[in-house]
């Protein structure tokens, strides 16, 4: 009994510790001010908060390498077919564990045909054109109706996918977790509520509004608060009596709560996820290169239990698809399933063969010997939410519930005078020159030559497919195609930004030691 009272004893001294710690860090260190206190001015900050990836992802810490790096010389491959080789750094980030798959495309048209059951040209629009298999001299029309919706093709990856059409998917998979997690969490109307007990069905519109959308959602234009929604802070808000009375609010973009955006991942976050050079490296040293996102310089596999198979889904000849019958050497005539094969060393499926894949950027054949050093990138166009109303600011939304966007016009910040004339002003946004940055430093020769195929709809795909030979394994080639076409080799898989720190774990590393801020007593 003494030791159990004296464990006690310690274990709430320590308790009170570090209850004391919080409370000491729950407080300005500038003002003194508490914060999360009703009577110090509903000031929240989230001292809890943990990142950590949405559905499907998984975390590239980030890093330097070098642009290009693994390319290898290959006779008869143009130089246009690789980057110009350049130190770069990129930010660590999140990434797809596969590519997007039939099932993922199909529960992303479910949706469209469940809340806009009457809006077939929003349908039709983002259904994938099953057409791209058709070949003059092939016999592939059971793929025509079959590959996209069969469930023998289910965990396949999705093909006939345009760049624009793989945006919009990334759109809606954002409003689609980030309501998630609100609705699971209580913060909106749960889905069970919201659908009369049909637990987990996800949908259904959410109010008169319109169905969720993140955007839309933290500017204030849905009003649907669940039973745990946030308390409301703010004293001019307080309801009388408080408890189960108090007032409520949404959640906001300082609660940390909701996820980043879903996006195409870009080239040079593509290349260095695939290349995952991330095991071959201890403190700043890497022991071996790559040229395909695993280890050595052949195409099949080293261990005893699989020796001599096929390590990715790509053409091993001009007409050997899959290998011979009785012993088909990489499993698969067309695509393959996306957990197929061996992941690279940060966990990605697929990285080279398969698909290829599209990523965000438009294509120049020199953007990375004039493009940042740092998380690099060709295609910014920059946009604004067009404001309905200036002096409140709200955001105007389209039939989608969506923020409508306008080209950006501005480099800085306006003045509060400037906000409002600009709203009763008609703006000519196709001589506005600054938010249109695709074409930045492009030599006019070079671009718009007599015969050149490059313009700023010129998406680049990279990672070799099932229809290529091994020299496009290589996670430096490049290739492009316009944003708004299709084939039956091209796929995509999503990134997410990561926030904070690059760090991933710091756990048993070498760290500075920080001391907290010192809390300020005013009694």
């Amino acid at each position: 009994m003494k030791k159990t009272s004296l464990f006690s004893l310690i274990s709430l001294l320590i308790i009170g510790s570090l209850v004391s710690c919080k409370s000491k860090s729950a407080s300005s260190d500038k003002t003194g001010m508490a914060y999360n206190k009703q009577e110090y001015g509903g000031f929240v900050v989230n001292k809890k908060f943990k990142r950590g990836p949405g559905p499907g992802l998984v975390e590239i810490e980030g890093g330097v390498f070098v642009m290009s790096g693994s390319a290898i010389n290959v006779p008869g491959q143009e130089l246009s077919s690789y980057n110009h080789k350049r130190e770069t750094t990129v930010s660590s980030f999140y990434m797809d564990e596969t590519e997007v798959s039939n099932t993922n495309w199909l529960e992303y048209l479910n949706w469209i045909g469940t809340n806009f059951p009457e809006d077939y040209e929003y349908y039709y629009n983002e259904m994938p054109d099953t057409l791209v298999w058709r070949r003059p001299l092939s016999y592939n029309e059971p793929y025509v109706g079959n590959y996209l919706r069969h469930p023998a093709y289910q965990d396949y990856p999705v093909v006939g996918v345009t760049w624009e059409q793989a945006e919009r998917y990334c759109q809606w998979r954002t409003d689609r977790v980030n309501e998630f997690l609100l609705r699971e969490r209580g913060y909106m109307t749960t889905f069970k509520d919201l659908n009369g007990g049909a637990k987990g069905t996800a949908n259904a519109s959410t109010n008169t509004t319109g169905p969720f959308s993140t955007e839309t959602y933290l500017g204030g234009l849905h009003d649907d608060k669940g039973k745990k929604a946030m308390k409301d802070l703010n004293p001019a808000n307080a309801a009388a009596g408080g408890g189960k009375n108090a007032a409520t609010r949404n959640v906001r973009l300082e609660d940390g709560i909701l996820k980043q955006p879903y996006r195409l991942p870009t080239e040079a976050e593509w290349e260095y996820a695939a290349l995952g050079l991330i095991g071959n490296t201890e403190y700043e040293n890497i022991a071996d290169n790559k040229i395909y996102p695993w280890s050595g310089l052949g195409l099949s596999s080293p261990k005893k239990s699989t020796r001599g198979l096929i390590l990715a889904n790509f053409k091993r000849t001009k007409g050997d698809y899959m290998g011979v019958g009785g012993s088909l050497n990489d499993k698969g005539s067309i695509t393959v399933d996306v957990r197929s094969y061996t992941p690279n060393d940060f966990g990605l499926y697929n990285m080279a063969g398969n698909v290829n894949e599209w990523v965000a950027d438009v294509y120049r054949s020199n953007t990375f010997e004039a493009a940042d050093a740092f998380n690099p990138y060709r295609g910014n166009l920059y946009q604004d939410k067009k404001i309905a109303d200036p002096t409140t600011g709200r955001i105007e939304i389209d039939k989608y519930n969506r923020p409508v966007m306008t080209d950006a016009l501005y480099a800085k910040k306006q003045t509060w005078a400037e906000k409002q004339a600009a709203a009763t002003q008609s703006v000519d946004s196709a001589k506005n020159t600054y938010a249109d940055q695709r074409g930045y430093r492009d030599p006019q020769t070079e671009l718009y030559g007599e015969t050149t195929l490059i313009n700023d709809k010129s998406r680049v795909f990279k990672g070799g497919s099932w229809n290529d030979q091994a020299l496009w394994l290589n996670p430096a080639s490049r290739r492009f195609l316009q944003q708004d076409e299709s084939t039956a080799d091209i796929g995509f898989r999503c990134a997410m930004t990561m926030l904070g720190a690059p760090e991933i774990r710091s756990s048993g590393k070498r760290q500075f030691k920080n001391k907290p801020a010192k809390a300020f007593r005013g009694k």
